[in-house]
């Protein structure tokens, strides 16, 4: 195989750190705005690094106001929908994944049928779900942005786990319901333990998608739950841009996106490359 030579291999680099350069430059553009005050915003020529990194933008973020929401809230309120609907979506997919795989449940048109509610558009079912939960009084809940995210995350764990098990050898099952297991104990402790991989990875992706979720928090809660995609909005006035407690609620946003791809990567590249070789 023949060697790049080292001018080359010196234009990729710079050609990658170009494109580095490019797609991080608004997320460190938030993370320097959190930080500074409100005259550096407004002046001119632009402050691009703050004069000191004071947490004075976060505190305000973060503490409660008087109607007790504030951001700390939004904090919990996201990782209790987004835990609940990756929970559920995969207690419920990952069975039904396996039944698509190995028994063909319902054909492929039933398949295809799951798989095509993940195309649906999520506004178009946003009016039924809020007469629903307003008819079950689950407006303003929890269980009502969990069971939205629910809807629309369980087709992508089945489609994405059904891969998953399909790239299995049947054969091992089978060796184990000869053994004396059931098809249920062959799926929990043979099937699932080898896509493990690919249940982090799934797992990681439901809980990304709901946490950045915007339209239902808009639309089915009002005080008692908000989410951090809501609570920015509420930061931009009809007067008065609170840019530093904005950027500082978006950085608290993705710190957890960050942290769980950072010490799930191995997994996750593992799951997403589970199925790209076969025999």
């Amino acid at each position: 195989m023949r060697r790049r030579s080292p001018a080359r291999r010196l234009v990729t680099g710079l050609v990658l750190l170009a494109a580095l350069v490019f797609f991080l430059f608004p997320v460190l553009w938030m993370v320097l705005t959190s930080f500074k005050s409100n005259p550096e915003f407004f002046a001119y020529p632009p402050v691009f690094i703050p004069k000191s990194f004071a947490l004075t933008n976060y505190l305000n973020a973060m503490r409660l106001p008087p109607d007790g929401r504030g951001g700390l809230q939004g904090v919990r309120d996201s990782l209790i929908v987004s835990t609940g609907s990756m929970v559920i979506s995969l207690l419920a997919g990952a069975p039904a994944a396996y039944s698509f795989a190995r028994f063909r449940t319902g054909g492929e048109n039933l398949s295809f049928w799951v798989l095509s509610t993940r195309m649906f558009p999520p506004v178009a079912s946003a009016l039924p779900l809020f007469l629903v939960f307003k008819s079950l009084h689950l407006l303003d809940t929890h269980w009502a942005l969990i069971v939205a995210n629910t809807i629309f995350n369980l087709p992508f764990v089945i489609w994405l786990l059904k891969g998953f098990f399909e790239d299995l050898p049947a054969e091992l099952e089978e060796a184990a319901v000869i053994d004396g297991t059931t098809i249920f104990g062959a799926f929990r402790r043979v099937a699932l333990p080898l896509v493990a991989p690919g249940l982090v990875a799934t797992a990681l992706f439901c809980f990304i998608f709901t946490w950045n979720e915007f339209m239902f928090a808009l639309l089915l809660t009002r005080s008692d739950v908000r989410t951090l995609t809501i609570i920015v909005p509420s930061l931009v006035g009809g007067h008065e841009i609170l840019w530093g407690q904005v950027a500082a609620v978006g950085v608290v946003a993705i710190i957890p996106n960050i942290l769980l791809a950072l010490l799930l990567q191995r997994f996750l590249v593992r799951g997403l490359t589970l199925g790209a070789v076969k025999g």
